[in-house]
């Protein structure tokens, strides 16, 4: 058996492959071999667990696949194609099994694939690396490092706070700064994002903060409900990563630290007076990182983005996402709620209710157990201003609202000529409040008489009088009901017969031809 590793101890101390042959007593050639495969797998230095059975699986797995009778297989095959859109280890199993059978080899079983790729892949750098798929996902998060902008008039220092999105396919990054990293700034950033990669990934990668999650429970992060939206919006996902574990978006932590170096380190001592001007500045080095050679890997981020990966982004939807916030707020006694110092109205019955609440730059929607129950044109301006749907009040209410001299000439008008007259002399001759409260006697007459007898009993009460009062048109209108009532029992008596039943000529037939 071939003793790998005292040749990889005495190449690795820097003995001779001629001397290491000597001393081993193998073959010059088997010593090339086994320390031209070391090198290509990566093995720079041996631990403990290194034994000598571990390296013969590790640097020859072909061969343990060749003695048993097995169909060997290229790990390292396996694990470029694993690195494309759409490769699962399930169907290479597949197209390894069917070349086995169709050259009459054994296959390995499914399982015993997927455990010898793990502990390939594990053995491939000691730990067992992630390889992203093209346009599959979008890390994101905020860097622990601020730059500053100057406030002009009173000279003091303004933080300014870095965002930073990275697909780990290709590595390309975007990075902006605002001066907050409230939840519009974030929701912006990620827009922003998208449009300068011209494209969504599948995932977006966050981390747990504020923004973005609003708690975890039981495992479950609770998403905000704003960054849900969006999300939806641009057909993509967003799995937030595990609390404490920064290897779940290794590749924006690592552009965070070279960002740092790179562009934050190297603006320190930059002064400008606005954002937009520091986000120029940031944008020249950000094309700079971004244009650059790899040192370990042909090409450049942008060369890689464009050829690889650009393509299996989704499309960007015709039109920007329209910025949203949500809060939450208590209806109120008066059925309104209170939105920065606004207040809006919601339908009475959800008095006491907590709802939630939708904003965008000029419309907001509350909502109630994912049900719109009000919408409202969104309120600038002066602090305290209502804005009151009539539809929300109590009956009450509503009719309190509504009686006004404008409403009660319009009732007057569905009266009759008479009655627009009549309404008109109580406002003009009495102050505002107590024409409308004589005005509210008037128009309670309505539910006792049609309005062809307030109309008539009015157009009378005009002729007779002078100073025209609702307690005289009361007096023509019972007098009027009087006479009708009169003249009713007049004509009952006049068609009631006294003479019993009187057949006609029709029952004796004597209108027969």
């Amino acid at each position: 058996m071939v003793n790998y590793r005292k040749i990889l101890e005495m190449y690795f101390e820097g003995v001779s492959q001629r001397t290491i042959s000597s001393s081993t007593g193998h073959s010059r050639n088997s010593v090339s071999e086994v320390v031209q495969r070391a090198k290509k797998l990566g093995v720079e230095s041996l631990s403990d667990t290194m034994t000598n059975s571990w390296l013969e699986t590790f640097l020859f797995p072909e061969k343990q696949a060749i003695e048993k009778g097995y169909f060997p297989i290229d790990w390292e095959e396996v694990h470029k194609e694993l690195q494309k859109k759409n490769v699962t280890l399930s169907l290479l199993h597949h197209e390894y099994t069917t070349v086995a059978r169709e050259g009459g080899k054994i296959p390995y079983a499914y399982r015993t694939f997927c455990e010898k790729y793990g502990k390939y892949a594990k053995k491939y750098k000691l730990t067992m690396p992630i390889r992203r798929k093209p346009g599959e996902i979008m890390e994101v998060d905020w860097t622990g490092s601020t730059l500053h902008i100057i406030d002009r008039s009173t000279g003091e220092t303004i933080p300014a706070y870095v965002f930073i999105a990275t697909l780990p396919y290709s590595q390309l990054s975007y990075v902006e700064a605002f001066l907050d990293m409230k939840s519009p700034n974030w929701l912006i950033a990620h827009i922003h994002a998208f449009e300068y990669f011209d494209g969504v990934p599948e995932t977006l990668v966050p981390d747990n903060l504020k923004t973005g999650v609003t708690k975890v429970l039981r495992g479950e992060p609770l998403l905000n409900e704003a960054y849900r939206e969006l999300a939806d919006y641009y057909r993509t996902v967003i799995v937030p990563s595990r609390v404490r574990k920064p290897k779940d978006k290794p590749s924006v932590e690592g552009t965070v630290g070279y960002i740092s170096r790179q562009i934050i380190a190297s603006l320190r001592n930059y002064q400008c007076f606005h954002i937009d001007d520091l986000n120029e500045r940031i944008l020249e080095k950000l094309e700079e990182i971004n244009t650059i050679d790899f040192q370990k890997r042909p090409g450049s981020r942008k060369k890689v983005f464009e050829e690889e990966e650009k393509s299996h982004l989704q499309q960007l939807p015709q039109t920007r996402y329209k910025l949203a916030e949500w809060k939450t707020a208590k209806v109120q006694l008066n059925y309104h709620i209170q939105v920065e110092r606004m207040y809006y109205s919601v339908p009475y019955d959800y008095v006491r209710e907590q709802v939630d609440v939708r904003l965008t730059t000029d419309l907001i929607e509350v909502y109630f157990k994912e049900t719109r129950i009000a919408s409202h044109k969104r309120l600038n301006g002066e602090v305290g201003q209502f804005s009151t749907n009539v539809d929300h009040m109590p009956d009450n209410h509503r009719l309190y609202l509504e009686h006004n001299p404008e409403n009660n000439r319009k009732w007057a008008e569905t009266i009759g000529p008479s009655m627009v007259q009549f309404v008109s002399y109580i406002l003009e001759v009495n102050a505002e409040k107590k024409a409308l409260s004589m005005l509210s006697t008037l128009r309670n007459l309505s539910t006792k008489y049609t309005n062809k007898e307030l109309e008539k009993a009015t157009h009378t009460l005009l002729e007779i009088s002078t100073n025209p009062t609702i307690s005289v048109l009361k007096g023509v209108l019972d007098r009027s009901k009087k006479r009708k009532q009169k003249s009713n029992i007049d004509s009952q008596k006049n068609n009631n017969n006294d003479h019993g039943f009187t057949r006609g000529a029709e029952y004796f037939g004597g209108n027969k031809k």
